[in-house]
């Protein structure tokens, strides 16, 4: 097992290196055999080669079996040109590596019910699964950029667009794990404003017809906001594109008390993936010990099963999660009255000593 980490920017190094420690505790106990490397991307690699995906991150990512991402950017680099920006080294490595399909769990662990800022009768038992389309629509498409109209004005643009093949891609892979889940998938278009969703909509109405074990509902993306807020129970599988996956997957984050709680996995059509926690740099509680890594370990777990297949080691993972929360163990982040606040390698060690069933 060769995994690549590119622990990034911000909390990123932080909340990479206790997922490396659990990852390592379950290698130690289940014998998986794993390798770990380490190379650059973002804001790091900015400031250690000048752009923020080097060739040799790239070539290290692609010789791995799966890579484990921190996260990228912070405002250090903000006034940077977009085309050096560290989240272009996300995006670069998310298209070269092909990594259509993001698969965004939201689980309420039921320890936390309290931490989410919805009444528990509202949010307990949720689990959704949202799985986003990743390497198209309005992030990727051209024509895009900042022109100057013939009066002088400036006008920003950027075109959303998606192919019958790209659209039947994601939309297939939602199928497949609806049929091992609760058997529903909602996509989520806006068709009734953008042709490009009424296009994703015929497509997903066609891919129906080969699962009719697994019932197809729609639902344009303002609703489906409210919804997640409303009564998000009523979701299993949630399919969209890149912009709409992207908000409504941490709208759903809160959910579940804290977006660090949230791990999502990136994969190619073979199931070669990158992992990676949701909640993105936080640079200014970087350095401080201050960071959930609840959401890196989690990914770690997704990673052993998806991309390796080894679903005990994955189990016991998010079992030790359980029994740390069980026992009160909170970072700032999920703190609720009666429990007892650690810091971020606090946390990395619980989770050790659960695993070692110390």
């Amino acid at each position: 097992m060769n995994i690549l980490t590119l622990p990034g920017d911000g909390i990123g190094p932080e909340v990479t290196a206790e997922a490396v420690r659990v990852l390592r505790e379950a290698d130690r106990r289940f014998g998986l055999g794993v390798q770990v490397g380490e190379a650059l991307i973002g804001g790091a690699a900015i400031d250690a080669h000048g752009k923020p995906l080097p060739d040799e991150t790239l070539a290290a990512a692609r010789a791995a079996d799966a890579i484990l991402l921190g996260a990228v950017g912070g405002p250090r680099w903000d006034n940077l040109e977009r085309a050096l920006r560290p989240e272009k080294g996300l995006l670069g490595i998310r298209s070269a590596l092909g990594l259509f399909a993001n698969l965004r769990p939201a689980i309420l662990y039921p320890q936390l019910a309290d931490a989410s800022t919805l009444k528990p009768e509202v949010v307990a038992g949720l689990d959704i699964l949202i799985v986003r389309e990743l390497t198209g629509g309005i992030y990727f498409g051209e024509p895009r950029g900042i022109r100057t109209l013939d009066n002088g004005e400036r006008q920003g643009f950027n075109t959303d667009v998606y192919s019958e093949s790209e659209i039947r891609r994601i939309g297939r892979l939602a199928f497949e794990l609806a049929r091992k889940r609760g058997r529903r998938v909602c996509s989520v278009d806006k068709a009734n404003v953008l042709e490009v969703t009424v296009l994703w909509r015929e497509v997903m109405e066609q891919l129906a017809t080969d699962y009719p074990d697994v019932e197809l509902s729609h639902m344009y993306v303002d609703n489906a906001a409210m919804q997640l807020v409303r009564a998000p129970r009523q979701f299993d599988v949630m399919v969209t594109g890149n912009l709409f996956g992207d908000i409504l997957s941490d709208a759903a984050a809160m959910l579940t008390g804290s977006i660090g709680m949230l791990p999502s996995a990136s994969l190619d059509a073979s199931g070669k993936g990158m992992y990676e926690p949701v909640h993105g740099s936080a640079p200014d509680i970087a350095g401080q010990g201050k960071a959930n890594p609840l959401a890196a370990v989690l990914s770690v777990a997704m990673m052993l099963r998806y991309t390796f297949g080894h679903a005990r080691a994955a189990d016991a993972i998010e079992a030790a999660v359980g029994q740390v929360l069980d026992a009160g163990l909170r970072t700032g982040d999920i703190m609720t009255p009666g429990c007892r606040q650690v810091d971020t390698r606090g946390m990395g060690e619980a989770l050790c000593a659960a695993l070692r069933g110390d």
